[in-house]
């Protein structure tokens, strides 16, 4: 009788590498393939996300500021890779399959010196380090974006590479098929601002500050729906309570685990443009305003962004012009004129894949049966 493949998942634990991870997970699964996860400490909080899927933790060598911080990231990065190669040799996987991100390296690099056929998985619209030094010996490399022009990849590398889009889970795939929520020039204006797995200070700022500035009949059609880090909440609540803007038109929270529902709701999204957001307002039909993080050096997530903004499905603004004006101005034109959403819905429906999920599970089996 032959044995049920297993495959493992490798993915840093933030939530850009945990979802579309847990959307293959859920895939190969449907195929009847077993599948497991090798994280770090902080995929933990994700663990809802892989519902009975085996979840191991690895040491991660994050590079850190400072003398004592690089040597403290070259000591974990070496526990890393011990507990990589023993989780391995004990689960015998079939296949490793890696979504980036430091902690992803140990379990993938570990199969590539073992002999375990490995496929990586890049988000972003540029490749990260971990994805690069893995690339030379992985049998596939699935992109979310074509590889920008000017990267030096090999022709062994560049022949490998394929684009299949980002994975989002099942939830978000089925909003695909959903239509953008009735929006007229009178009708209330459903906002939905997230900051990423940790949220971010600058909309907690800037957002209630600039709704404020709104007319009192502008303020009585908004209906605001906003992720706040923690340490921003208290700060946020007050800003929205001197703000004219109606206390039960507003839900605040650090976390919101139904982020499906929220984007069938939504007529606007704004936040950072992380590759899993991207891909999942994309899906959805969310007309976005993306504030790209700022102090990435590739600028990775500007590019993120730009493969919707370009195609009129978004806009951007950069975080240091992300002022009180320039968000003021930018509602009292959606409530003039509800069209100019209406059309970018549309635009950035265009720009959504559905089926990477599936891509890549057919991916990752047919590295096995090639083995």
């Amino acid at each position: 009788m032959n044995k049920t493949p297993l495959i493992l998942i490798s993915a840093g634990g933030t939530g850009g590498h945990m979802s579309p991870a847990s959307a293959l997970a859920t895939s190969l699964i449907e195929k009847g393939v077993k599948a497991c996860l090798v994280t770090d400490v902080r995929g933990r909080k994700y663990i809802n996300m892989f519902p009975d899927i085996p979840m191991h933790v690895v040491k991660s060598g994050t590079a850190h500021s400072g003398i004592l911080g690089k040597i403290k990231g070259v000591i974990n990065l070496a526990v890393g890779m011990i507990q990589g190669f023993l989780l391995v040799r004990k689960l015998k996987p079939d296949a490793v399959i890696g979504f980036g991100g430091y902690p992803s390296v140990p379990a993938v690099f570990a199969a590539q010196i073992l002999g375990v056929p490995t496929g990586l998985h890049e988000q972003n619209a540029i490749m990260g380090k971990a994805n690069v030094f893995l690339a030379f010996k992985a049998k596939f490399i699935a992109l979310s974006f074509p590889l920008p022009e000017g990267m030096n990849f090999s022709a062994r590398v560049t022949s490998k590479a394929s684009v299949i889009g980002n994975l989002v889970r099942p939830e978000i795939v089925a909003l695909k098929e959903a239509s953008y929520p009735a929006l007229e020039k009178e009708t209330p204006l459903h906002i939905f601002v997230m900051g990423g797995s940790l949220g971010a200070t600058v909309f907690s700022h800037v957002i209630p500050e600039a709704l404020s500035l709104l007319s009192h009949e502008q303020k009585k059609q908004l209906r605001i729906v906003q992720q706040c880090r923690e340490a921003d909440l208290k700060e946020a609540i007050n800003f929205y309570e001197k703000s004219g803007i109606a206390s039960e038109h507003i839900t605040l929270a650090p976390f919101f685990d139904d982020v499906d529902e929220k984007l069938s709701w939504a007529h606007l999204f704004i936040g950072r443009s992380g590759a899993s957001t991207v891909a999942e307002m994309s899906i959805a039909g969310c007309p976005a305003i993306y504030v790209p993080y700022p102090h990435h050096k590739d600028q990775q997530q500007k590019r993120n962004a730009m493969s919707v903004v370009d195609k009129g499905g978004a806009w951007l603004i950069e975080e240091k012009n992300f002022t009180l004006e320039a968000v003021k101005g930018n509602m009292i034109e959606f409530l003039d004129n509800p069209q100019i959403l209406r059309n970018a819905a549309m635009r950035a429906k265009e720009c959504g894949r559905a089926d990477a999920a599936e891509c890549l599970a057919k991916l990752s089996l047919k590295i096995i049966n090639n083995k």
